[in-house]
């Protein structure tokens, strides 16, 4: 793993950040604090939140059939085999009945990107098959890129602005997260910032990084201090002290899983011990990382990894979190109490 970078969570704040080894092998730059990773699948979490606060405004209903509130595409088949509506708060659970068990890929620097509705679709220049409905929503879990790719555009064909600035506006910027974006491709002016993807051996791959027009569902550049500070605020606004995007009644649908599988909005929630915590690791091309924090204690870490090594940043990425959680003792806050 060529390099890694790390946020503490501690006491309902970002208690420190570090960096080891090199952004880039080949040339031989050091991983910074200020080093962009890029989060993959994490990218879900966070653009969760940001329909999260388009229900609160009252723009759309987390349970209403979504090809009610679509305007520039409907999901076919829907509601398949009799089953119930389809609805955000199955796409943001990978509970609708999607059968897109793949991840995304990603394109080389400079190749023709697809639109949304050709990602939903398999449209050229897509590389992947239709985003479609395999089974009658709720009846089991299954993980679907493609669904957040369908919340995306409920997100979009409603509040009617592009995805970056409304992620831009209403999450990043009132978090804090200033040094992490949604642009696909990276711009010029952030490139120099940004690790490049290396293979599982710790070499450079053939292009520096792919890019991800899957926005909402891998598209989102950032650094673990970012992700630090939004994992926080998930834990300050279901505590009652903050509500910088979400109030505390919304923020509860980040944690409270939906009934089938073990997401709820966004996070997977699972419990170590007697604790409860919400998590989601990131998994692209010559990337890892992984972001996990306590529901109501307000500890947590997050790892990122420019290196393509095992599921989920393999060794390296359970190892740190292992020496964090003995060091902060969240082993023993989480025991069973002594009857």
């Amino acid at each position: 793993m060529p390099g890694v970078s790390v946020a503490v969570i501690d006491d309902f704040e970002v208690a420190w950040t570090k960096s080891w080894g090199a952004a880039d092998a080949e040339s031989g730059e050091n991983a910074t604090d200020e080093t962009l990773y890029q989060a993959a699948s994490i990218s879900k979490p966070v653009a969760a939140m940001a329909s999260l606060k388009a229900a609160q405004l009252g723009l759309f209903e987390l349970d209403h059939d979504v090809n009610t509130i679509l305007k520039s595409w409907k999901l076919p088949d829907a509601p398949f085999g009799g089953g119930p509506a389809v609805t955000p708060r199955m796409l943001m659970s990978h509970t609708a009945g999607l059968g897109d068990g793949f991840g995304f890929p990603g394109y080389e620097p400079g190749e023709p990107l697809p639109t949304v509705l050709q990602v939903l679709d398999g449209q050229p220049p897509s590389n992947l098959p239709a985003v479609r409905l395999v089974r009658p929503a709720m009846t089991g879990y299954q993980y679907s890129g493609g669904g957040i790719q369908v919340q995306q555009l409920v997100l979009t064909d409603t509040v009617e602005e592009p995805f970056t600035q409304i992620m831009n506006d209403w999450v990043l910027q009132p978090i804090g997260m200033s040094m992490s974006t949604y642009e696909q491709p990276l711009s010029a002016e952030l490139e120099h910032r940004a690790a490049r993807a290396h293979d599982h051996a710790g070499s450079t791959m053939s292009t520096r990084w792919h890019v991800y027009p899957e926005q909402a569902a891998a598209g989102l550049w950032t650094t673990p201090g970012d992700l630090a500070r939004f994992m926080v605020e998930v834990q300050r606004t279901l505590a009652g002290r903050s509500s910088l995007v979400l109030d505390q009644t919304t923020m509860r649908n980040m944690v409270t899983p939906v009934g089938v599988g073990p997401f709820a909005v966004g996070f997977m929630v699972s419990q170590k011990g007697e604790g409860w915590y919400f998590e989601h690791g990131g998994d692209n091309w010559g990337y890892k990382a992984q972001v996990i924090a306590h529901v109501a204690k307000g500890y947590g870490a997050v790892i990122m990894t420019n290196g393509d090594n095992g599921d989920n940043g393999g060794s390296v990425i359970t190892e740190i979190q292992d020496r964090i959680a003995k060091s902060y003792g969240w082993d023993l806050l989480d025991k069973p109490i002594p009857q």
